[in-house]
């Protein structure tokens, strides 16, 4: 052989070593996502739905669980998938020439945006629908009983779903472009179908971001506030405790003397409030032993830490729309080759790089706890132990859907410079200047309203808790007076 065909060869071996090599890495992290979510899982599921009399209800659940963690497990990784990027190009610009960070290269990052996007289609087009069927199936009638008739009824329920889909997206497909080539390209099921349902998906999980985000952020205010102890001007534990004491007291005496009130009472109701009751005096006690640097320190720095990223958030949106005003290249856009390692993609290097990830995950659970904070969704949120399978493939799909809608909402909001990678850049409306805009304006917008807002009312109701007026009879409106709970009670 000549040396030009030992070369080729060379060439080969080490192309085959190395996506041999990508796909191992690829496999351990999926690997170690699956098993996190897997364990996440098991503590939110219902026992009584898995050791059931019924072995095949059990079993019919047990692998609804298992795709429910493969679309958690996706879902995981689209959010680690950006702030994976931008730490991977700042580690390649420091150490370029370091032998043990070879494996970390443009090809491995491309590589994951590309699966995770093939992972998003298949668990929302596909296994989410067949877990949620299969759950719900019973089999045709006449047919014999067991698992598999439920596997034959649950794969006619997902083509006729499929089937349903597919007329809607060619319908909005012609009402959006009603041109020849954008009806022939519908023909191509996997190079524009499942491209173009997605990017309609991401779009509907992008304005989900816009309105739960904004949520988010203010309510990480109220939910610090209650996790960490405040600074005794600002909370008076003493005062809380003997309310507790003194509710407990009362409850207990109704239910040692049930026939001195002339009411019927529930006393399965009375006894489930006196053990929340001894719960938040345990907690209070808890609180109260807090010491100095706790309660002094660690509530003004949470609330400043939040304050901070708040503010950075905004700044950001807002340079951003005077960039988009004077810059064309501010733009999103998709890049097809993973250019790794040649700039950094924050005018502040290593530094703003570590920023604009913080930003990402604070967004991310900021959104997260918007989510379900938010009325429409405040049923769908889950129970320790207490969390049925058709409410898991509900959080299941929500959660995809925010988390593989991230990597878009943060370039649109200007987070981040880095390009989107694969067909995550795919999406039509990423060219539309007046919709990115548009975005951006009613984020800030909607953002800072929501801060006024809450900081206002928080202001508003340690006011009328300093002078006192919390005690009147008279309601006063925005503020939760403590009379509420026992009024229901």
């Amino acid at each position: 052989m000549e040396a030009a065909d030992y070369e080729l060869l060379s060439v080969r071996e080490q192309l085959f070593h190395e996506k041999v090599r990508e796909c191992i890495i690829s496999t351990l992290l999926f690997a170690t996502l699956y098993i996190l979510c897997h364990i996440a899982l098991t503590r939110f599921k219902k026992p009584a739905e898995f050791t059931t009399a019924d072995d095949e209800d059990a079993t019919v659940n047990k692998i609804a669980l298992e795709l429910c963690t493969f679309t958690l497990a996706v879902a995981l990784g689209a959010v680690l998938l950006l702030p994976f990027s931008i730490i991977s190009n700042e580690v390649l610009l420091s150490l370029s020439r370091n032998y043990y960070i070879q494996w970390l290269n443009g090809s491995l990052i491309h590589g994951l945006w590309n699966l995770v996007f093939l992972f998003s289609n298949l668990s929302l087009i596909f296994l989410m629908p067949f877990a949620y069927f299969f759950t719900e199936s019973e089999g045709f009638a006449g047919s014999r009983k067991g698992v598999l008739a439920r596997v034959y009824e649950t794969v006619v329920m997902l083509m006729f779903l499929t089937l349903l889909v597919l007329g809607m997206v060619w319908v909005a497909s012609a009402i959006v472009d009603n041109s020849k080539a954008s009806m022939e390209s519908l023909y191509d099921f996997w190079e524009y179908y499942l491209p173009y349902l997605y990017s309609c998906i991401s779009f509907l999980g992008v304005l989900l971001l816009l309105v739960c985000t904004p949520l988010g952020l203010a309510r990480m205010f109220s939910v610090t506030g209650k996790l960490l102890v405040k600074p005794r001007l600002l909370e008076d534990l003493e005062e809380q405790l003997h309310c507790s004491a003194f509710e407990e007291a009362a409850l207990t005496r109704r239910i040692c003397n049930p026939t001195s009130c002339w009411l019927p009472l529930d006393m399965e109701l009375l006894h489930r409030q006196v053990l929340a009751l001894q719960t938040q005096r345990v907690l209070l006690e808890k609180r109260r032993k807090a010491s100095a640097w706790q309660r002094n320190l660690g509530y003004p720095l949470a609330m400043l830490c939040l304050l901070v990223l708040t503010g950075l958030s905004v700044l950001t949106v807002a340079i951003h729309i005077l960039e988009l005003l004077i810059d064309e290249a501010a733009m999103p856009r998709g890049m097809q080759g993973a250019s790794l390692g040649q700039v950094s993609f924050s005018k502040l290097g290593s530094f703003g790089a570590v920023v604009q990830v913080v930003l990402i995950f604070y967004l991310m659970v900021s959104s997260v706890m918007g989510f379900y904070s938010s009325p429409l969704f405040w049923g769908l949120r889950p129970r320790w132990h207490d969390t049925a399978m058709t409410q898991i493939i509900g959080n299941c799909v929500c959660l995809l859907v925010l988390s593989s809608a991230l990597p878009v909402f943060s370039r649109t909001l200007g987070l981040t410079r880095l390009d989107l990678l694969g067909d995550f850049g795919r999406f039509n409306w990423l060219g539309n200047f007046y919709i990115v805009f548009l975005y951006n304006a009613a984020f800030a917008g909607l953002t800072t309203l929501c801060l006024v807002k809450t900081f206002t009312a928080a202001v508003r109701a340690e006011l009328i808790r300093a002078f006192g007026l919390d005690r009147l009879p008279l309601p006063v409106s925005g503020f939760p007076r403590a009379s509420r709970k026992t009024q229901h009670q």
